[in-house]
């Protein structure tokens, strides 16, 4: 008898297996057979469920959306809006395995927006939802009229900061990530922007 598989974990799987190859390798690396490979498995275990590479993309680019939806979930619980702030900004840190894995990726597939219209629409829903998170994140801190340039000047860090990991792993560790984060926290403390 076959052993059951969760379809939900499968999927799950299956996008991991395609970040981490996206991260290793860049957008060559995500082919319905490589991925098959990489989880041990012939190409049946990927168009099972998904059709195609385009399918397959999409699914890992929702993959971005659906943890901007947890983050901000978890920022409404939080009633301190510098700890709010605090919570956002080492969100967008690439701090974990798992996190350097994601960011490896997207530069992969940042890349390639030109010649994949699936990466182009999603990463036109991505940068509005990041800035969501940024938004949510100082809307507190600063009046209405310095909130979008306060957004980008935290949003143009995170990236920075970002692809400095990325490029440099074994520079950026966890501790001088958060170690920076606190600096950047002090900095933007040190210019008190009257309440909106």
């Amino acid at each position: 008898m076959p052993r059951y598989v969760d379809p939900e974990e499968r999927v799950r799987d299956i996008v991991a297996a395609s970040l981490q190859a996206l991260s290793e390798g860049g957008l060559a690396e995500l082919t319905l057979r490589k991925i098959a490979q990489r989880m041990g498995g012939s190409i049946t275990l990927i168009t099972h469920y998904f059709a195609n590479r385009e399918a397959l993309l999409d699914a890992v680019l929702e993959y971005a959306l659906v943890d901007v939806d947890v983050v901000l979930e978890e920022m409404g619980q939080i009633a301190e809006p510098r700890d709010r702030l605090r919570v956002a900004l080492q969100w967008f840190l690439p701090d974990t395995e798992e996190a350097l894995r994601d960011e490896r990726a997207r530069v992969a597939l940042l890349t390639h927006q030109g010649a994949e219209p699936v990466i182009r629409r999603h990463l036109a829903r991505i940068e509005p939802a990041m800035r969501a998170v940024l938004v949510r994140a100082v809307e507190e801190l600063v009046s209405a009229d310095e909130l979008e340039g306060t957004v980008d000047m935290v949003r143009v860090w995170v990236s920075g900061i970002a692809l400095s990991v990325v490029e440099h792993p074994e520079i950026w560790t966890r501790e001088r990530q958060l170690a920076a984060l606190e600096r950047f926290l002090k900095v933007l403390s040190l210019v008190e922007l009257p309440a909106g």
